[in-house]
């Protein structure tokens, strides 16, 4: 059958096999849905079985597993790596949900879940464009899947993975769809991604919750403190004060700055999807500079004290933060963690000690426009939209890229059907029916034009 034709006919069997991946709770930061992100696990490992691979596994970690499948049609063609996650970020707020967040609904041309975007939905348009290769007999290419169970608490476990499993993993190419375009009639490739340090803070202050009435206005009181301190990080012009912390960051050329001016943008669009009157951020810096090229630093977190119902006239003994950094290239997880660490200790006024505790992080990518696979992914996407896409940088981060090229030598394709208003970790996540089913249709060409241009 026609491979276009076969997608049309099984295209109500793709979306409710999507639908019931949803409905498992894979939430890896969660210990309280372990049994849930193994199950994830196991019902990707059957759909890839079902779709046509010849070997597919669920390899332990000591985490949560890797499930491995692989076709090998001939020895003399390509290889492609397919990376994805079949993890999702906690659901909470709960209530904010207009539908139950593991009960996925469509309505309005979307189906809304966790993760139907963020890596569900995306991930398992490359095992139904695979299952439609293999049924219309139009595989260009050998195919490895490697689609990992934590890469929302920061795929800690894939570099020992990696490394472990070298041979196995050799390929030409990692293709990942776990990112956005700009719209859906402006399909655009992400070229760079931003790298992560991720650390969290603890203030202390006295050695016991006090009295705010007897103590208060004699004791530090640690949430104050922090809330200084975090107000500290920023200056007039929103400039990050972390002593060093732009030492290393490779500024964009004009000419790439200008380039980038050039993407569709509407900005008042932009303010009224976030229901805000005005945007933020580093003078000297349009939106899109800021969320592509530019370094930040936000609080994901603060508590302290008593946050129940009614009144309790604490002074807290503890305030926490969590705070991510990030990062731009030529700057390092590492580096800059360092510096974090040591400017906020210096900045703790007597009074209170600080505690600063990495968790995860990862460095800043870039993925050169002229090479063979980017070329075919820019042609596959001209195939199927009509359009040349616009090269761009994601603001997110996806540590495990930088990770597969130090540790296997492969650069990776940023092949993302999502939309930045997919709400990712947000409530009311969601993902287009539309970027589903295009996503499907356009893989198939990366994996036939990637083959005849390294045959060329």
């Amino acid at each position: 059958m026609n491979r276009n034709n076969y997608i049309e006919a099984n295209k109500d069997r793709f979306l409710n096999e999507l639908i019931e991946l949803l409905k498992i709770p894979s939430v890896s930061a969660d210990s309280s849905f372990a049994k849930d992100t193994l199950k994830a696990a196991d019902y990707v490992k059957e759909a890839l079985i079902k779709a046509g691979v010849d070997l597919a596994e669920v390899i332990p970690t000591k985490g949560y597993p890797v499930v491995y499948a692989e076709k090998m049609v001939d020895a003399s063609l390509p290889t492609i790596l397919v990376y994805g996650h079949y993890d999702v970020q906690p659901a909470t707020p709960y209530e904010l949900w207009t539908t139950p967040p593991f009960e996925p609904a469509i309505r309005d041309g979307k189906i809304y879940a966790r993760g139907a975007c963020d890596d569900k939905g995306q991930m398992y348009m490359h095992v139904k464009a695979f299952e439609a290769m293999v049924q219309s007999d139009t595989l260009a290419c050998n195919v490895k899947f490697m689609i990992e169970g934590e890469e929302e608490v920061g795929s800690s476990n894939l570099g020992p993975f990696c490394i472990e499993n070298r041979e196995r993993l050799k390929a030409d190419v990692v293709l990942i769809s776990d990112t956005s375009m700009i719209a859906n009639d402006t399909p655009s490739i992400d070229v760079g991604l931003r790298g992560l340090s991720y650390v969290e803070v603890e203030v202390t202050g006295p050695n016991r919750d006090l009295h705010s009435g007897v103590y208060g206005g004699a004791v530090a009181n640690p949430i104050n403190i922090l809330a200084e301190m975090i107000a500290s990080l920023h200056d007039e012009n929103k400039h990050i004060t972390v002593e060093g912390f732009y030492d290393n960051v490779l500024e964009t050329s004009q000419e790439d700055r200008d380039a980038m001016a050039k993407t569709p943008f509407d900005l008042d669009e932009f303010k009224k999807d976030l229901g805000i009157n005005e945007v933020w951020g580093e003078k000297g810096f349009s939106t899109m500079e800021r969320t592509g090229i530019r370094p930040t630093l936000d609080v994901n977190g603060i508590w302290g004290g008593y946050i129940g119902e009614g009144a309790k006239t604490v002074l807290p003994s503890k305030a926490y933060a969590k705070i991510s950094m990030r990062l731009v290239p030529n700057q390092t997880g590492e580096e800059i963690t360092e510096k974090f660490m040591k400017h906020f200790e210096k900045i703790a006024p007597a009074g209170v000690t600080v505690k600063v505790t990495p968790h995860h992080g990862g460095n800043p990518v870039l993925t050169p426009t002229d090479s063979v696979e980017f070329r075919a992914a820019a042609k596959a996407m001209e195939t199927t939209f009509g359009k040349t896409p616009i090269p761009t940088r994601g603001g997110g981060s996806i540590p495990i890229v930088a990770l597969f090229e130090k540790e296997l030598g492969l650069k990776s394709v940023l092949f993302g059907f999502g939309l930045d208003s997919d709400a990712l970790h947000s409530p009311n996540e969601h993902y287009g029916l539309f970027n589903f089913y295009k996503g499907i249709e356009t893989i198939p060409y990366f994996f036939q034009y990637y083959a005849e241009m390294k045959k060329a």
